[in-house]
This record gives structure tokens, C-alpha cells and sequence, in this order.
């Protein structure tokens, strides 16, 4: 056999080892995959070696994800989005000073590294990998402290996909409630997103609005962090898409003649999601599990356990 001829050969086995990962991410574009099944599937795919390691899929969630947000704006009413917002500014602003002060007090009790202990915190008062990705070059984290608190993150973040729905018609939450709450106590937009179309559409819209809402706070926090730990303040990642998402809110609501291409685009986005969801799931493997350790899981389930219950309190009762 030819050097080509056995070029050709591996790259054909490689095609056929890989097929079940492109296949589900496809299949993920369609209603039959609900947002919990794309991530066990995910999830699955990487624990048994079927997930193509020449695809940065960190990147490509990145993209997806913002693309995505985007998409979602055009199927949620201005009045509403404004509504919504500034009805929870208190628990907004609230939640995330609670968490962070909790994140610090918690840090220095379990006598943690302190800024992984704070990407931790920032991860769960805002929103999760979008948060620690802004504030790490803030502080100057390495990548090993940021690996352990994104890993941190993303598993509380799978819990929460199928615990918090659960939860919600436990508790007879109302879709309106449940959006807020899942808006405040799940860590990523992604999960967020995926918790709260599992519960209905009312939900989807609420939970989105707030909690983009609330990412816009990784600014500030991002610049305050740097001038506590000593960071450079220009190397902060600002989230653009954020801008886009409200820009398309405005387009939807300004330009209504064009309704039916944003349900399509609001639908399509929703799909997008689910296989954001997927890849998520792709990319959380055993050895990131084992790497997160004891401290920042135990970390990161005392803050979830705080935010999750007081702002359910919150909601539930005041």
C-alpha cells in the first residue's frame, strides 16, 4: 500500500470513528434532542473517545452561543425585555453583591487559592464561562485557574439543566417565576437558555431577558477585580453580543412587518442552543472533573446552594 493509499485509508477510519459525533450534532438542530439529552449525549461522546480533537470546540461554543443570543432577541418584545429588567434590578444587583462577598468569605474560610476562588464566584454572580473568561486577564489568572473554575462551572451547570425544571413544578412556579429564578441561580446563558425552554416559552422569554441583564454587570466587576488584585484593566474581554442582542429586540420592535422571519430566526436560534448544549457536554471530560478537585466543587456547590435557595426565597415569598 502507497503512502497516499494509507493517508487515504486513515482518514476514512478517522471519518467513520467521528460519524456518531456529527450525526447527533445534526440531529441536535431538531426537536427530537431536548437541551438535557444534548449534554448526557455530549458528555457520553467525550467519556469514550468519539469527540474529533482537531475541532477547538471551546471556539466554536463561543461563536454558536452569541450567534444564537442574538437570534433570540427578535422573538422577545421591547416593553417586556425593559419590563422584566428593571422589575428585578434589586434582585439583580442584590445576588450578585451576595454572591461575591459570600465567594470571598467562603475563599478565605476553606483557605483557597484566592483567584481562582474569585473566578469561581464571578462564574456564578453573572454568568458562568462568560464571566470568568472577562475577569481571568483581569487578575492575571493563569490557565490552570481558569481551567479549574470553568470546570467548576460547567458541571454545576449540568446539574442544573435537569434539576431546576424539576424543581420549578415541584415548587408550582409560574413561568414567569421560574425565568427569574433560573436567570439567577444557573450559572451559564447556555443552561439557562435550556432550563427554561424546557419549561415553557414564557419562561425562555423571561429567563434570557434577565439574565443578559445581568451579564451586562461583567464590566464593571471585571474592572473592579483588576483594581483589587492588582490586574490590567485593559485587558478585559467585553461581551459584544450583548449590544447585538438588545439591537435585535429593536429591530423586531421597530420593524414588525418582518415577524415571520424573526419566529423562524427566533426558532432556528433555540435549535442552535440545543446543540450549543452538545458541545458543551463534548467538551466536559472525567479528567476536567478530576482536575476541578474538592475545594472549587465545594466552592462552587455552597455559592449555587446560597444564590439557588435565596433567590427562590425571594421569589417565592417577597
Amino acid at each position: 500500500m502507497t503512502q497516499e493509499n494509507k493517508a487515504v485509508t486513515s482518514r476514512i477510519e478517522k471519518a467513520k470513528k467521528h460519524s456518531p459525533f456529527f450525526i447527533l450534532a445534526i440531529l441536535c438542530l431538531l426537536p427530537v434532542i431536548s437541551s438535557p439529552i444534548a449534554l448526557v449525549l455530549g458528555f457520553t461522546l467525550a467519556s469514550i473517545g468519539l469527540v474529533p480533537k482537531d475541532i477547538d470546540l471551546a471556539s466554536l461554543t463561543k461563536r454558536l452561543l452569541s450567534y444564537s443570543i442574538i437570534g433570540l432577541g427578535f422573538g422577545i418584545h421591547l416593553q417586556t425585555a425593559i419590563s422584566a429588567s428593571l422589575d428585578n434590578l434589586p434582585l439583580i444587583l442584590g445576588s450578585i453583591i451576595f454572591t461575591l462577598i459570600l465567594g470571598y468569605l467562603l475563599t478565605k474560610a476553606l483557605r483557597f487559592d484566592s483567584k481562582t476562588g474569585h473566578l469561581i464566584s464571578a462564574g456564578t454572580a453573572i454568568c458562568g464561562g462568560s464571566a470568568i473568561a472577562a475577569v481571568s486577564p483581569a487578575i492575571n489568572a493563569n490557565s490552570e485557574q481558569s481551567a479549574i473554575a470553568l470546570a467548576t462551572v460547567f458541571i454545576l451547570n449540568s446539574v442544573a439543566l435537569f434539576l431546576f425544571p424539576t424543581l420549578g413544578h415541584l415548587f408550582s412556579m409560574s413561568q414567569y417565576d421560574f425565568g427569574v429564578w433560573s436567570a439567577i441561580a444557573i450559572h451559564d446563558t447556555s443552561s439557562v437558555v435550556g432550563a427554561a425552554s424546557a419549561y415553557g416559552e414564557e419562561a425562555l422569554t423571561t429567563a434570557t431577558t434577565i439574565k443578559l441583564a445581568r451579564a451586562l454587570w461583567i464590566i464593571p466587576i471585571a474592572l473592579l477585580s483588576a483594581l483589587l488584585f492588582g490586574g490590567n484593566k485593559n485587558k478585559i474581554t467585553i461581551p459584544y453580543f450583548i449590544g447585538f442582542y438588545c439591537l435585535a429586540i429593536g429591530v423586531a420592535h421597530w420593524f414588525p412587518q418582518g415577524e415571520a422571519v424573526y419566529e423562524v430566526v427566533f426558532e432556528l436560534s433555540k435549535r442552535v442552543l440545543v446543540l450549543c448544549l452538545f458541545l458543551i457536554g463534548a467538551g466536559i471530560t472525567v479528567s476536567k472533573m478530576r482536575a476541578a478537585g474538592s475545594k472549587p466543587l465545594l466552592l462552587g456547590v455552597l455559592l449555587w446552594l446560597s444564590i439557588g435557595t435565596v433567590s427562590l426565597l425571594y421569589i417565592l415569598y417577597l
